[in-house]
């Protein structure tokens, strides 16, 4: 069903000990194409994408990255090999160049050009105020500050929610192409015309469990209804 695995997750439980959000979770994500997490609202898809790259802790259960625990993972380490970008952009003061140097404090304006056009973005935006930038423009530019680190995984919590539909189309575009060049894609969402347009693999999260795990051709029959809503099933 999937190639080789990337994260491997052992009866995780996560969020409040006396409340957790995430309970026993246990799935292995596949390295390879593009990922989509669903779950209705509150269900625990962003607390999953904050424990794969350590923002967060699980109260209990274990958490592998090829075959090494996270919890003995020096989050900097970690985080260059795993990129994220947000729902709204995180932008710092001053220019897409200084946004850059947040990432890579050596990187070279030759470098940031060059990321910058991987992104399809032009490089004349590298001496821009990061502030001016539009909302897809801000999203763009965020990739390429994750892609800096040449990152293995990008995780993607729910990152065209704000956007308009040409800019979110183009993101999705850029995940597609990025997953084409070997960087596998963790994606959040709730839109289930984007899943269906996206997902090679898809997660399920209800109520803090997981639901079910495959191809959108497997979960389009799935037995739970809230799977195939999920997902935008015709059946």
């Amino acid at each position: 069903m999937a190639g080789r695995t990337g994260f491997s997750l052992r009866e995780v439980a996560a969020g409040p000990a006396e409340a957790p959000i995430l309970t026993d979770i246990t799935v292995d994500l596949p390295e390879d194409g593009i990922t989509v997490i669903v779950g209705p609202s509150g269900s625990g898809k962003s607390t999953l994408l904050r424990l794969l790259n350590r923002l967060d802790d699980p109260v209990g259960g274990a958490i592998m990255w090829r075959d090494q625990a996270l919890s003995a993972m020096p989050p900097p380490t970690l985080r260059r090999q795993v990129g994220t970008i947000f729902q709204r952009a995180p932008l710092f003061e001053g220019s897409v160049l200084d946004n850059f140097r947040v990432a890579d404090p050596e990187v070279s304006s030759e470098r940031g050009g060059h990321v910058l056009e991987h992104v399809g973005l032009s490089a004349d935006l590298l001496g821009r105020d990061a502030a001016t930038l539009s909302g897809g423009e801000a999203q763009r530019m965020c990739v390429a500050r994750a892609l800096l680190t040449r990152p293995e995984v990008l995780l993607a919590d729910e990152p065209t929610a704000a956007l308009d539909i040409d800019a979110r189309m183009a993101i999705e575009g850029l995940a597609r192409q990025l997953a084409d060049e070997g960087i596998a894609v963790l994606w959040v969402s709730h839109d289930t015309d984007q899943v269906r347009r996206l997902a090679d693999h898809v997660l399920a999260i209800v109520d803090g469990k997981v639901a079910a795990f495959g191809h959108l051709s497997e979960l389009d029959t799935h037995a739970d209804p809230i799977v195939r809503r999920l997902i935008g099933a015709s059946t």
